[in-house]
């Protein structure tokens, strides 16, 4: 029972950061380069342990997210828990693969969370698709790197024992 819950405090950790850098206030020029931490977090823990991250919790998280940046409630639990569902589905196939195709993937992954908060946003009301649609998912899908070195590093860091 003990093995279940270890590491699951550095998740938690890391998914409170990545809301952190979700919400932080940028200058409006950069506002539109800030990438979807939250979803890529979600990404790596659902790839890395997938056992332990699943759809529930991307749903959670996405709930968190939109009381956070003031969104519909339900619109980024959703596209999260789609996009998880996915990561799920081929997450063996995925960790084989090396990081630049894992890129390729991530910037398809940012770009049908994207896709359905423009399409939720449009019900609403109208929009117009503009260039900053894609600032988000371009910059995520760079990120990924960093964002997968860090990670790992952060899952296989172990507690010295006093």
């Amino acid at each position: 029972m003990n093995n279940f819950y270890y590491g699951f405090g550095k998740i938690i950790l890391s998914m409170v950061l990545a809301m952190c850098l979700k919400i932080a206030p940028l200058p409006p020029a950069l506002a539109a380069f800030n990438p979807d931490w939250v979803l890529l977090t979600l990404i790596y823990w659902s790839l890395a342990v997938p056992e332990r991250v699943g759809i529930f919790h991307a749903w959670t998280f996405g709930l968190l997210t939109d009381v956070l940046t003031g969104r519909l409630f339900g619109q980024n639990a959703l596209a999260y828990s789609l996009v998880i569902y996915i990561c799920l589905k081929l997450h063996k196939r995925l960790r084989q693969f090396p990081l630049l195709q894992q890129e390729l993937f991530i910037f398809f992954c940012l770009l049908l969370s994207q896709l359905l908060l423009f399409l939720i946003k449009n019900l609403q009301h109208p929009a117009q698709l503009h260039g900053t649609f894609w600032l988000p998912v371009f910059t995520g899908t760079i990120c990924w790197p960093l964002v997968y070195t860090v990670m790992r590093f952060v899952r296989l860091s172990r507690r010295i024992k006093e």
